[in-house]
């Protein structure tokens, strides 16, 4: 073999060495004590941990029910945030018996898989306090579709609250080639149910700020990230009647918000990570919309780290 062939030949064996190697595109960033060895945490004996900044105050729990003060009767299975404030107001955003950022549901999209539809609620999850203002979510393998996750919630300076989720599938247990991920906000009863985001109509046209508002539960629900084809392919009469029913309007910038006694809630994504906003006029009861997302992973190979991070903000609507 001359050395031109040979030269050839290893440039192609290193081509197809960087196509194995290309990551898939929500491959986590090893934040989270999930993915990461190096994070150092303690588990603490209460299932809730308080996090502050100047303006806003709010409460991680796990899936534990908690009975304190701040958060009467708060119910089992509903983790996240359960408790939202700021210094303007000091109502609970949140229907205190439930939660905001709450993780809701693991699917494929089939019936005959859906074991349990609130699956992350019916598993233990484990606390962890990493510093004063950042705590983790950890869920071992659930017992249905083997999902192992953990998320992160560090809040900052400004009250931001940066929200990190990181998951590995442990078994072959998703039968359409995706994962498919919900959080739910269960909002106490806003004057309006809307959210607003920069969008278009679905067939086309130019964007504005859009007011959307479901009519029901479960109907035209989801608005999707202007320019992505993907959908998930559900069973018609599939049970968990969010996820997969389009609105009229793709979004066109990545986040959407909603108001309550002055103050606006805002979730912000990254684009790349193509989140699906959800919302209900009625998921946290009657008067109580639900302002949610969800997220998708095609192509997902076991034992693999995905993950994808967003900001919740909580602040003046008409700052001064």
């Amino acid at each position: 073999m001359n050395s031109y062939a040979i030269i050839t030949l290893v440039l192609f064996s290193a081509s197809l060495q960087f196509v194995e190697a290309a990551e898939h595109p929500f491959s986590a960033q090893n934040v989270t004590s999930l993915t990461n060895p190096e994070v150092r945490y303690r588990v603490p004996q209460e299932h809730y941990f308080k996090l502050k900044s100047k303006d806003v105050t709010a409460i991680i729990v796990d899936n534990s029910a908690v009975d304190i003060p701040e958060l009467p009767d708060h119910r089992a299975g509903y983790n996240g945030i359960a408790s939202l404030k700021h210094r303007l107001n000091d109502e609970n955003l949140f229907v205190s018996n439930y939660a905001g950022l709450n993780f809701e549901h693991i699917h494929d999209g089939i019936n005959g898989n859906l074991v349990e539809k609130f699956e992350p609620r019916k598993f233990p999850m484990e606390l962890r306090i990493i510093d004063d203002s950042t705590v983790e979510l950890y869920q071992a393998p659930t017992g249905n579709f083997q999902l192992e996750s953990c998320g992160r919630y560090h809040m900052t300076e400004d009250g931001t609250i940066e929200y990190t989720f990181e998951c590995i599938p442990r078994a072959e247990t998703f039968s359409q080639d995706y994962i498919g991920l919900f959080w739910a906000s269960y909002i106490n009863a806003p004057e309006e149910k809307a959210i607003f985001f920069s969008g278009r109509p679905a067939e086309g046209g130019k964007e504005v700020l859009v007011k959307a508002v479901t009519p029901q539960h479960g109907v035209k629900a989801v608005h999707v990230p202007s320019g992505n084809d993907w959908f998930p392919d559900v069973e018609e009469t599939f049970r968990l009647s969010l996820v997969a029913h389009r609105s009229d309007y793709v979004y066109t910038k990545p986040w959407f918000d909603g108001h309550r006694n002055g103050l606006r809630f805002r979730q912000s994504f990254d684009s790349q990570d193509n989140i699906y906003f959800v919302q209900s006029p009625s998921g946290g009861g009657n008067g109580n919309p639900a302002w949610d997302f969800e997220w998708f992973i095609p192509d997902y190979q076991v034992d693999q780290a995905y993950g994808f991070t967003m900001q919740a903000t909580y602040t003046n609507a008409s700052p001064k």
